[in-house]
C-alpha cells in the first residue's frame, strides 16, 4: 500500500496544472487517469482563446504541452480507473481496482461528460450519433448533418462539421443562441448550416444507422423529420463522480461544492474543473483551479 501528500484523479488541463504545481513544490504527489492525459481538451479542435497562443492552437497539441511540462517537473502518472473512494480519516484512500492507495490529500479533477438527449440515440451510437465532431466529422464528408445545442460547444464544432458535411442543421430549444458573439457570426456567415429554431430532436430512424431526424417545433407543435446521416449531440454535460458515492457534498446536479480555495465539505479533499459547480467551465478557469487546490492542498498536508 503505497503512500502520498497528494493524489489528483483525472488527469484534463486541471489535473495536469495542480500535477505540476504539486511536483514543482516537491510534494510526493500521483496523478492517475483512466485514459489519455488531456481529457476532453485532446478532442477538441482549435482554442482561441487560451492565453499566450494568438494564433490559436489545436487541443491535442496544448494538452501534450502541458503534460509534457508536468512530466519535466517529476510528475508521477497512472493509469488506472478509480473505483471509490474512503475518506473518513485523516490519510484518505483512494481505491482502485488492484490496490489502495493511501494519501493525505486528495484532488478530484475527474471533469464531466456530454449529456444525452434520451430519446433513443443509444441505438445509433457510433451508427450516426456522435458527441464529438472533431473526432467523426471525417465520416460525414458531402454528407447531411443535425446538430443539437446553441452553447459555444455546439456551435464551435457545428463550424468544424462544415469542413466535411455539405449541410448542418442546428437545432435549438429556443430562438436565439447562448454561445459568443463572435461564435454566432461566424456560424450566420456560413451558408452551410441551417438554424431550426424553437425545437427539440424527438428522436431518430434508420436500418443500419442513422437517416431521419424527427424534430418538433416547441411553440406551434408541429413534428417534421429531416433527411440526415448524423446527428451530433452537444446540450451540456454531466459531472464523473460514479465513484465519489456521497462521500462529498455536491449539488442537485452531481456536481461539487467547493470553497474559494477549491476544498470540498471534506478538509484534505479538493475538487477543480468541469467536476465542481462553477458558473464558467473552460481550460483557463480549470488551469487556474488547479493551481489554487495545488496550493492550498501543499498547505493543508504541511499543518497535518
Amino acid at each position: 500500500m503505497s503512500e502520498y501528500d497528494l493524489v489528483i484523479i483525472g488527469a484534463g488541463p486541471g489535473g495536469l496544472t495542480a500535477g505540476l504545481y504539486a511536483a514543482r513544490a516537491r510534494m510526493n504527489v500521483l496523478l492517475i487517469e483512466k485514459a489519455a492525459p488531456g481529457g476532453q481538451v485532446l478532442v477538441t479542435d482549435w482554442i482561441e482563446n487560451y492565453p499566450g497562443f494568438p494564433e490559436g492552437i489545436s487541443g491535442f497539441d496544448l494538452a501534450e504541452k502541458i503534460k509534457d511540462q508536468a512530466l519535466t517537473l517529476g510528475l508521477d502518472i497512472e493509469t488506472a480507473e478509480v473505483q471509490g473512494l474512503d475518506l473518513s480519516g485523516k490519510i484518505k484512500e483512494v481505491i482502485l481496482k488492484e490496490k489502495r492507495i493511501q494519501t493525505k490529500s486528495v484532488i478530484i479533477a475527474s471533469g464531466a461528460s456530454p449529456r444525452k438527449l434520451g430519446v433513443g440515440e443509444d441505438k445509433f451510437m457510433g451508427k450516426g450519433v456522435s458527441f464529438c465532431g472533431t473526432c467523426d466529422g471525417p465520416f460525414f464528408k458531402d454528407k447531411v448533418v443535425v446538430a443539437v445545442g446553441g452553447g459555444d460547444t455546439a456551435i464551435q464544432e457545428s463550424i468544424f462539421l462544415t469542413r466535411f458535411a455539405k449541410k448542418v442543421y442546428i437545432v435549438h430549444r429556443r430562438d436565439e443562441l447562448r454561445a459568443t458573439k463572435i461564435l454566432q457570426e461566424r456560424a450566420f456567415a456560413n451558408d452551410k448550416i441551417e438554424f431550426i429554431w424553437d425545437s427539440v430532436v424527438t428522436g431518430m430512424d434508420g436500418f443500419f444507422s442513422v437517416e431521419k431526424v424527427n424534430v418538433k417545433n416547441l411553440k406551434t407543435g408541429d413534428a417534421s423529420e429531416i433527411e440526415a446521416n448524423g446527428c451530433f449531440i452537444w446540450i451540456g454535460i454531466l459531472p464523473n463522480t460514479e465513484f465519489i458515492k456521497g462521500a462529498v457534498k455536491t449539488d442537485e446536479s452531481g456536481f461539487i461544492l467547493v470553497d474559494t480555495q477549491m476544498q470540498t465539505n471534506v478538509p484534505g479533499v479538493f475538487a477543480i474543473g468541469d467536476v465542481r459547480d462553477t458558473p464558467l467551465r473552460q481550460i483557463a478557469t480549470a488551469v487556474g483551479d488547479g493551481a489554487v487546490a495545488a496550493f492550498c492542498a501543499e498547505h493543508y498536508v504541511e499543518n497535518l
